[in-house]
């Protein structure tokens, strides 16, 4: 998912919303949040794409891929941001031990360091 292409498509939920002020209220949120989203000082969040899918009808296939109709009424767009949501997860997950293991890796290498010295 490029984050500069949902940007994009969230520029255009802006225009249509009459400008951060509208579309923040629109989906109850503060304008500053979209503003940070917009200007990349933020990251785009599945919180903001919720809102965006269940409150205003946005497909999530157009929002998050860029594909498809731009609004939708169907109930599958439930179940797509649950989804995304579960694999968001669990990427998280193998992020964490991946991390975990490459500080274990470092350190049985200072281990194993030590004791070339020592031997």
């Amino acid at each position: 998912m490029s984050d500069e292409a949902i940007i994009k498509r969230l520029k255009v939920i802006v225009k249509e919303h009459g400008g951060q002020l509208g579309l923040a209220g629109a989906i109850g949120v503060d304008q500053g949040f979209i503003s940070k989203v917009i200007n990349q000082k933020q990251d785009i969040s599945y919180y903001l794409i919720r809102k965006l899918c269940f409150q205003l009808k946005y497909s999530p296939e157009w929002l998050i891929l860029g594909t498809g109709e731009k609004k939708i009424d169907k109930p599958e767009s439930a179940k797509l941001i649950t989804e995304i949501q579960m694999m968001r997860t669990e990427v998280d997950i193998l992020h964490a031990r991946m991390r975990a293991y490459e500080m274990e890796m470092k350190e049985l290498r200072e281990q194993l360091h030590l004791e070339k010295k020592a031997g």
